[in-house]
């Protein structure tokens, strides 16, 4: 079925699926084998170009999902590998040379911002970092052998929104890629390719998966770009078992009716965390009170299912206070159908010194929640009787 015209939520279902049917299953199969047979072309000559190998990302499980996240990202192609950060490393490496430089944006995930000031520079690439609120620095930080410019649509934890379109503006004018973390929004609620940029990354572990049973990243650009990266992309060895594929393919034909879920509820919590005793600040792109709202008004389909808040008291005091709650789990990760929240001085940003972090603006009393299909009114009735 051609589904490229389709709309968003039939492209969910049908982009990628086998035609025709695989044995007639409507669902798509595992493929459990790490190889396959050689074939030979029409002539009989055996055709090495059609290997077909786990680790090269192309088994038919594979090739499917890359087809499905390509067609809702609105890209030409896409690769899936084991983990989000498998699919940020393998990209900036892949795309950013030895001697090349990188301008990212400075509250970005934990494990994004240790790579690139650890690992990075080890690896003979640069690396200077700009405020996400305030792009006229980056003219300031432009060298001669910049390469790219990297950010979030939203970022994590403190959910800002960065002017997407002065960077979007800025790399075009320079001749740099434009690269773009969306997995807080999802592409139900943003596309960045046609808004503008050149690369889109997802921890698909979180909202693309959406059951917190699986471990994923996926990468999303043009066919040129994509091709660029999977030569070093393979023989890093991030590849996704194909299980893993089958319970990703799975899990993104409910993206949709998820995050809309998520959507209205996280507002709602978020309206109701307002009024609570003991949090003196909630940071949600859908209040108004945020100070990227209207970019985010603007720009998004959907805010999200992520709420921030700063507790009103001592370290302690919020973990006493977060002990009480009964629904929400105090677990790392996000995106999934069940509610979950950490402090991320202790979770994603548990490797960034306490200076830096508080510098961010990430307090050792900031609580990142998770908002999953729980009902709203439960959800903000154990947040009140725990956080009163």
């Amino acid at each position: 079925m051609e589904t490229k015209n389709l709309r968003f939520e039939t492209k969910l279902i049908h982009s990628g699926e086998p035609s025709p049917l695989i044995e007639r299953a409507v669902t798509m199969p595992i493929f459990q084998s790490s190889t396959y047979e050689i074939a030979g072309d029409d002539t009989g000559e055996i055709n090495y170009n059609d290997i077909r190998y786990v680790r090269l990302n192309n088994t038919p499980n594979h090739l499917a999902l890359h087809e499905k996240i390509s067609q809702i990202e609105q890209g030409e192609a896409a690769v899936v590998s084991s983990s989000g950060m498998a699919s940020i490393t393998s990209t900036l490496l892949g795309l950013i040379g030895p001697g090349e430089h990188l301008i990212a944006q400075d509250n970005l995930y934990g494990g994004t911002l240790h790579f690139l000031k650890e690992f990075f520079p080890r690896l003979g690439r640069e690396v200077t970092f700009f405020p996400a609120e305030d792009t006229e620095k980056l003219k300031s930080v432009l060298k001669t052998n910049t390469r790219a410019v990297y950010v979030e649509s939203v970022s994590n934890p403190l959910l800002k929104v960065p002017e997407l379109k002065a960077v979007i503006k800025f790399a075009k004018e320079h001749g740099l890629l434009s690269m773009i973390d969306n997995t807080f929004p999802s592409p139900v609620n943003f596309n960045p390719i046609p808004f503008g940029f050149d690369v889109v990354l997802h921890s698909a572990t979180k909202y693309l998966n959406g059951h917190s049973d699986v471990v994923a990243g996926a990468m999303v650009s043009n066919k040129e770009l994509v091709k660029k990266i999977m030569p070093l992309f393979n023989h890093l060895g991030g590849s996704l078992d194909p299980h893993a594929c089958f319970l990703l393919h799975r899990g993104l034909k409910t993206l949709g009716v998820r995050v809309r879920a998520q959507n209205a509820s996280a507002y709602k919590v978020a309206k109701a965390l307002q009024k609570c005793s003991k949090v003196s600040r909630v940071i949600y792109p859908g209040l108004e009170s945020h100070s990227d709202h209207v970019r985010a008004r603007e720009w998004f389909k959907g805010f999200g299912g992520m709420v921030s808040f700063e507790f009103d008291g001592t370290v302690e005091q919020a973990d006493a206070a977060l002990k009480k709650l009964k629904i929400p789990r105090l677990a790392p990760s996000l995106g999934g159908i069940e509610s979950l929240y950490v402090r991320p001085a202790t979770a994603s940003h548990s490797g960034v010194p306490r200076l830096e972090r508080e510098k961010l603006g990430i307090k050792d009393t900031l609580v990142r929640v998770s908002i999953g299909l729980e009902d709203a009114d439960d959800l903000i009735e154990d947040f009140i009787q725990a956080l009163n």
